[in-house]
């Protein structure tokens, strides 16, 4: 096999213009100027101009972002034949994103996989930005190009450029915070007055549901881990009065903030910690909350949150891969525990593992009822998206009414007060004074805990997909979670951040959109608001009326909950889906899988590294250095960063890609 270098530029491939206004005409213009240019075999060329002809006749193999791609494998053709064609004027109707055809990738090799597809997808993703598109846009040459691409690659791989200008420093003391102001500032008044919709009231009853079962599930784990230190009734109080105060002053409204697992472990870590050091847990989590919102202003003052795009996919994925693991062991360890605790009678155990595996199964079932033919698509939705409240509702009513077998309940009590009736104001004074300087160390862990959870939710908010028009202000919503933690530590209810699959729920709830002539859903704008955010965790806080009821819902049926929500994270992580390839039959490799643009050794070997990481950070979690898995997260960053030596740019960006390639490139070297 050879690569053709054409020779009056001297790259490996061919860059023509074309004034066609059809993408038929298009690959005929190619194959008289492949012809035209004399540097095939007369072999090579008559099957280059067969896979042409052929390519009449089919669709292109992905389109996206303005260009599409002809792939196509020639048996016996020992060239590699790459052109772009730039088209004057856009054709064809406009894709999913509103952009029209305005480039041609035509790929021919003798192997299934053409050797240039993974530049041919690079290429594309670079042309999000605007230097690299202007220069393409008005290139004479493919030398031009290629020098461009290569300039844009490397700056995007080795992260010297925000892909969200909004995120480049400003250079100076709290200039960040300072811009953030005046980029929101004129927008205040419209968040409220464009909340008006009917969108917003679907929007406000969806949350409720989907913000109040894990609001409930988190504290029930919390109480568990604080033996009721902290407990449902503190997770209700500061997810409804974290959500409504930042939903007021935050500068991205959409996102939802809550208790994460991350953070909910780590408390309950501090609580191991201070058992062993006789000290007590309440005063001393209120100092590491203290010091935890010294530490993010510092942060905010330094432009801080412009640091976040040195966390790439390559971070969220083992980091989101060590709270599966987490949630399912928890989940599982404390169902097995009910069997092997001597006091427990059988028949509590049997119905205790029954409520748990139906709540698990329900919830896992109703979640994937949106891709059934069953019922009406509105339908279908409503039982997807209020899968787990409808598990935990019913899981709860076959536990009531087997009520002769005693199962442990929500530890809530009957009236608003603490779970152990403390009162809700924390001793701060009760810390000894070495604790209170010690707590600078945990602290710092959970700085960057909140930092990782916070940016990294804010950037899926604010991705460009989702079309939001009134910009982003990452340090100003630091702000608000920094003094929201100073000041709940005071009252000993749990810390809140960002929550991911809740603002990415409600951002979904508020979406415009419309179906195109494909069927396809294209997105054409959010309704941007403050209303819809005060409005769900008002009533999560009315919720709190509702007491004796939350009492009725088994410990068991949070356990199912949990191991649900361990393992619905992992089907989304594509680590885990990298992980199967190992024990898949490469013929049975899925045809939109990443692999098919880069070699399969390459694949696995960027999923082995991370699997390494993800088995060390479980294995520090694990051992009595636990409390610091915080800092081996930001270790990730070298790590990631040390990779860049080692494996072709291309691959390492297609592999660490910020969105989930499959969505992008469906189908992609087929055979």
């Amino acid at each position: 096999m050879y690569m053709v270098n054409f020779q009056h530029t001297g790259t490996p491939f061919l860059f023509l213009t074309s004034q066609s206004k059809h993408l038929d005409d298009v690959l005929k213009e190619t194959a008289s100027a492949l012809e035209a240019e004399g540097e095939l075999e007369s072999a090579d060329s008559s099957l280059v101009k067969k896979a042409i002809d052929e390519m009449l006749d089919e669709s292109p193999d992905w389109r996206k972002g303005g260009v599409v791609c002809f792939h196509a494998q020639a048996r016996g053709l020992k060239a590699v034949v790459s052109v772009l064609l730039r088209l004057d004027e856009p054709v064809g109707k406009a894709d999913r994103e509103g952009s029209r055809v305005r480039f041609v990738w035509v790929l021919i090799s003798g192997e299934s996989t053409h050797p240039h597809l993974d530049s041919a997808i690079e290429f594309t993703r670079l042309l999000r930005g605007k230097p690299f598109r202007q220069l393409v846009e008005t290139a004479h040459s493919s030398r031009t190009i290629l020098e461009g691409y290569r300039d844009a690659l490397e700056a995007h791989v080795h992260l010297r450029t925000p892909q969200d200008q909004q995120l480049a420093p400003s250079g100076r003391l709290f200039g960040g915070l300072l811009q953030d102001l005046k980029r929101k500032w004129p927008h205040v008044a419209g968040d409220y007055k464009d909340g008006f919709t009917s969108k917003t009231i679907a929007s406000v009853v969806f949350l409720f549901f989907a913000c109040l079962a894990p609001a409930i599930a988190f504290g029930g784990l919390l109480s568990v881990l604080t033996d009721g230190q902290i407990g449902v009734v503190e997770m209700l109080v500061a997810t409804a009065l974290g959500g409504v105060l930042y939903a007021a002053f935050s500068g991205q409204p959409l996102t939802i903030l809550g208790s994460t697992g991350p953070v909910v472990i780590f408390m309950g870590m501090v609580y191991g910690l201070t058992e062993s050091y006789n000290v007590p847990y309440l005063p001393t989590i209120a100092w590491i909350g203290f010091w935890t919102c010294l530490s993010l202003l510092l942060l905010v003052a330094m432009d801080a949150c412009c640091w976040i795009r040195y966390f790439t996919r390559f971070t969220d994925e083992i980091f989101a891969g060590l709270i599966s693991l987490i949630f399912i062991a928890e989940a599982v360890k404390d169902m097995v525990h009910v069997f092997t605790d001597q006091t427990v009678p059988h028949d509590t155990a049997l119905l205790s593992l029954v409520v748990a595996l139906g709540t698990f199964g329900i919830a896992s079932n109703l979640s994937r009822f949106r891709r059934t033919p069953y019922l009406r698509s509105w339908a279908r939705e409503f039982l997807a998206d209020f899968g787990p409240a409808i598990a935990m509702v019913l899981m709860t009513c076959v536990a009531f009414a087997l009520h002769e077998v005693s199962l442990e309940t929500l530890a809530v009590p009957q009236t608003l007060a603490t779970t152990s009736g403390r009162p809700w104001l924390v001793d701060i004074t009760a810390a000894p004074l070495w604790v209170r300087w010690a707590s600078i160390v945990p602290a710092a862990l959970v700085t960057i805990l909140v930092y990782l959870d916070q940016n990294i939710t804010v950037r899926l908010v604010n991705n460009p997909d989702n079309k939001l028009v009134k910009g982003s202000a990452y340090h100003l919503d630091l702000l608000v979670v920094a003094l929201l933690i100073g000041v709940f530590s005071l009252f000993g209810l749990p810390w809140m951040v960002a929550a991911t699959v809740r603002s990415l729920n409600h951002v979904r709830s508020l979406a415009k959109t419309e179906i195109d002539s494909e069927g396809l859903e294209t997105t054409l704008g959010v309704v941007e608001n403050r209303l819809s955010g005060l409005l769900v965790h008002l009533a999560i806080g009315l919720s709190l009326l509702f007491l004796h009821l939350l009492a009725l819902v088994p410990m068991s049926v949070l356990f199912g909950l949990f191991l649900y929500m361990g393992v619905a994270s992992m089907n989304g992580n594509t680590l885990f889906e990298r992980m199967r390839l190992w024990i898949l039959d490469p013929s049975q490799y899925p045809t939109n899988s990443v692999i098919r643009a880069v070699p399969s050794p390459v694949v696995h070997r960027f999923t082995a590294i991370q699997t390494l990481c993800l088995a060390v950070l479980w294995a520090v979690k694990a051992s009595v250095l636990g409390i610091l898995f915080p800092l081996f997260i930001g270790l990730l960053v070298p790590v990631r960063r040390a990779l860049e030596g080692h494996f072709k740019d291309e691959h390492l960006d297609l592999l660490d890609a910020e969105e989930e390639p499959d969505d992008d490139f469906g189908d992609i070297g087929h055979v």
